[in-house]
């Protein structure tokens, strides 16, 4: 084919895809004037949108203290009209997902976790004020208690997260809190866990430490308690200071490469 010709049927198909979106655009904004919501979620009285994922650098803190995520720019726009980059990245790294694989011999990989659950009512348990008198705080069954007397149940398929203030520490040492022996951050106790397996249908725990467990953890029970039973985890959320207890959905942009044990991942909550 001629270039005149593909460059006409480019164009051609430039304007139908422009005439699409306009329409689009024009449905829209007449589904507005006439009070219907434009999506679902919105329309179950959200309003806005929170990040809830810290940006991925190589300084990122890890859990081993080494980095685990680098990046190599193999094309240039100066030079090849476009940019590509190879990442390399440790699955657990940065705002990542636990995987029910992560610590179990044949659980779900990541790219099994059912999609329903990655929508997901947001509990947020606060227990920030505790950590910042005590780095090696847990979420313990009396928080979960006292959530539920103020909130009512813990919803079918909710994440429920650990809001520790430990997020503002994330460019600094004090995000690892490694005294030369062990790490201090806050954690789920193996108790909480074991709470929420067995008298919620909560299907994810959050925090924003590097662990599902607090820092000295040396069994990692919170993290055995929880992932075999087929539920996921959060680790390095962010932002949970600027969303409400309860009331907010999660979505969980998880990632789906085969065999997964986990990986980063883009989140988000509408409030």
């Amino acid at each position: 084919m001629c270039d005149i010709c593909v460059m006409n049927r480019v164009k051609e198909k430039m304007l139908s895809r422009r005439g699409f979106f306009k329409g689009a655009a024009m449905a829209g904004a007449a589904a507005a004037v006439s009070g219907v919501a434009g999506t679902p979620a919105m329309a179950a009285g959200h309003g806005s949108v929170e990040d809830m994922t810290h940006t991925l650098h190589e300084g990122f803190p890890t859990y081993f203290g080494e980095s685990q995520f680098s990046r190599e720019q193999l094309f240039n726009f100066a030079k090849h009209s476009f940019n590509l980059l190879r990442l390399t990245v440790n699955e657990h790294t940065g705002t990542h997902i636990d995987a029910p694989l992560h610590f179990s011999a044949d659980g779900q990989s990541v790219d099994e976790i059912p999609v329903s659950s990655l929508i997901a009512p947001l509990c947020v348990i606060d227990i920030a004020a505790r950590a910042a008198e005590d780095a090696d705080a847990q979420v313990t069954p009396d928080d979960l208690k006292a959530w539920m007397a103020s909130h009512g149940d813990i919803p079918e398929n909710a994440c429920v997260a650990m809001h520790s203030g430990w997020a503002s520490k994330v460019d600094g040492d004090g995000f690892r809190n490694f005294d030369g022996t062990a790490q201090h951050y806050p954690g789920f106790h193996v108790e909480a866990a074991q709470m929420l397996v067995e008298e919620t249908g909560a299907q994810s725990i959050a925090v924003d430490t590097l662990s599902l467990d607090h820092g000295i953890s040396q069994d990692f029970a919170a993290h055995y308690a929880w992932l075999p039973t087929g539920r996921f985890g959060i680790e390095c959320l962010a932002n949970l200071d600027r969303v409400p207890a309860a009331g907010a959905t999660l979505v969980i942009g998880a990632p789906k490469h085969r065999g997964g044990t986990g990986g980063p991942a883009r989140i988000f909550a509408m409030v």
